[in-house]
C-alpha cells in the first residue's frame, strides 16, 4: 500500500526555520515553528520541502508507535468503514476490550474514557469527591504536588503549579493542598496538619512539565503505606507516563504498588484521542449511571486504535525496547554532556529524559531543526525533554546524542 511506503517527496528550496506568528483564523494560543510536516514513517517526518526529520518530540509522548505505523493505519481505516461513533446508550464491543485489557496490564479493575489526560484527571477528581461525601467529609483536600501538571481545565490548572498555566484562570478551584514532590516526609506533615480532610493524593511518577523530575526511589512506595492507613485513594496521573514510556508498562510497576486510581491518555491510541481513569477497590465502586459521563468517551474508533497499539507493544517487545533504548540514551548523554558547563543534569526513566541547562534554551529547539533535523521539546525554560516513538533504535539514539552534543557545545 503505497501510503506506508517511504514518501518521495520533491526536495524544493529550503527556506529557513524559525518561530511564526500563530495563524490569523485561530486562537492565539500557540507560536508554532515554521515548518509543515506533510508525512511521517515511524520514526521520521517529512516537510513541505521534501526532508526528513528524527522525531525526539513524538507529539509529546502521543506517536508511542511512530508515525503511520502499518497495523494502526489498517485498524483505522478499517473501522471507519465500518462505524466511527455510537453512544454510551449501547453496548461497545471495543470499549469492552480496551478496558479488559488495560486491567490485564495494570491491575485495575475498571475504566472510564475519556478524549484526553485532563479529562481522565478530571474524572480522578470526581472520585475523590465523591470517596469525600462517602466518608462525610464537607470539605475534601487532595494532595498535589510543586511543580505538577495536570491538565488546562478549571480543575486540573487548580491542580496543577505551573504560573504560565494558571495565570488569568483566578479565582480557582477549591480543595488542593500543594506539597513538595518526591517529600514523604512532607505528606506526613500534611496528615498531621489537614488529617480530617485529606481524601486523596495526585502526583505524577515522572513530572514531565515540571522538567522531567523522577520520583526518588521508594516515593510511591511511601506514599501507597500512607494512602492505605488514612483511607485517602492513590491517584497516580500516567498521561506521559503510562503505556511503556519508563521500561515498564507504567511507572508505578518500578516500585510494585498499586494504585486506586490511575489516569492514561497521550500514547494510549497512538495519535487518535483519547483518555482513561482506571480504577480498583473501592474507588472502582463510586460512579453510578448517570453520575459521569463522555458524548465521544469510549468510541469504536479510538478504542480499537487503542487495543491495536496495545497488540503491536506486546507483539513488537516495545517496553522492553523503551527500556533498553532510553538506558542507552540516559547513558550516553550523561557521558556525552559531562564536560558541558551549560548542562546542570541529565535525567529520565526509559523513554521519557530531560537535559537540565542553566539557562533559557527555547532557541535550542529552533536550532535543532535547523542544524540537525531534529524535533525536541524545552519545558519549564530550560529542561530539553526527549520523548522519543518507542520504536526507536540504537542508531537514532547516536544520533540523538550527536545533535545534544553538537547544541551545548
Amino acid at each position: 500500500m503505497q501510503l506506508l511506503d517511504t514518501p518521495t517527496l520533491p526536495i524544493t528550496e529550503a527556506k529557513p526555520v524559525g518561530w511564526r506568528s500563530p495563524p490569523a483564523a485561530l486562537l492565539q494560543t500557540y507560536a508554532p515553528a515554521d515548518v509543515e510536516f506533510v508525512a511521517g514513517r515511524g520514526t521520521r517526518l517529512w516537510d513541505a520541502q521534501g526532508r526528513d526529520y528524527l522525531d525526539a518530540v513524538a507529539g509529546v509522548g502521543v506517536s508511542l508507535l511512530g508515525h503511520a505505523h502499518p497495523a494502526l493505519v489498517a485498524a483505522i481505516a478499517d473501522q471507519a468503514g465500518r462505524v466511527l461513533h455510537l453512544s454510551n446508550l449501547y453496548h461497545g464491543a471495543w470499549a469492552q476490550q480496551l478496558a479488559e485489557r488495560l486491567a490485564a496490564v495494570s491491575g485495575m479493575q475498571r475504566a472510564f474514557f475519556g478524549n484526553s489526560g485532563a479529562e481522565a484527571n478530571e474524572a480522578a477528581l470526581k472520585l475523590a469527591r465523591l470517596h469525600a461525601r462517602k466518608r462525610g467529609i464537607a470539605q475534601p483536600l487532595v494532595v498535589v504536588m510543586t511543580q505538577a501538571f495536570h491538565g488546562r481545565t478549571l480543575a486540573t490548572l487548580s491542580a496543577s503549579a505551573s504560573p504560565v498555566v494558571r495565570e488569568g484562570y483566578a479565582p480557582y478551584v477549591e480543595g488542593f493542598l500543594r506539597v513538595p514532590f518526591g517529600d514523604a516526609q512532607a505528606l506526613a506533615h500534611a496528615q498531621a496538619a489537614h488529617g480530617e480532610r485529606i481524601v486523596a493524593v495526585l502526583v505524577e511518577p515522572v513530572q514531565g512539565e515540571g522538567g522531567v523530575q523522577v520520583a526518588p526511589p521508594g516515593y510511591l512506595s511511601a506514599l501507597r503505606s500512607l494512602c492505605t492507613q488514612h483511607g485517602w485513594l492513590m491517584m497516580l496521573d500516567e498521561v506521559q507516563t503510562g503505556l511503556g514510556r519508563t521500561g515498564r508498562w507504567f511507572a508505578f510497576q518500578h516500585e510494585g504498588v498499586l494504585p486506586d486510581v490511575l489516569t492514561l491518555a497521550k500514547g494510549l491510541a497512538g495519535g487518535v484521542p483519547i483518555g482513561a481513569c482506571l480504577a480498583t477497590g473501592e474507588a472502582a465502586e463510586l460512579f453510578t449511571p448517570g453520575s459521569h459521563a463522555s458524548t465521544f468517551g469510549g468510541n469504536p474508533l479510538a478504542c480499537r486504535a487503542a487495543c491495536t497499539v496495545l497488540d503491536v507493544i506486546e507483539q513488537q517487545g516495545l517496553v522492553a525496547n523503551a527500556a533498553a533504548q532510553g538506558e542507552a540514551l540516559l547513558t550516553g548523554l550523561r557521558e556525552a554532556l559531562a564536560d558541558r558547563p551549560r548542562v546542570r543534569e541529565v535525567r529520565g526513566l526509559g523513554l521519557m529524559l530531560g537535559v537540565e541547562l542553566d539557562t533559557p534554551c527555547r532557541d535550542i529547539a529552533l536550532r535543532a531543526l535547523q542544524e540537525h533535523r531534529l524535533l525536541i521539546n524545552v519545558t519549564r525554560d530550560n529542561v530539553i525533554r526527549l520523548l522519543p516513538p518507542l520504536v526507536l533504535q540504537r542508531q537514532e539514539v547516536q544520533a540523538i546524542i550527536g545533535a545534544l552534543a553538537a547544541l551545548t557545545a
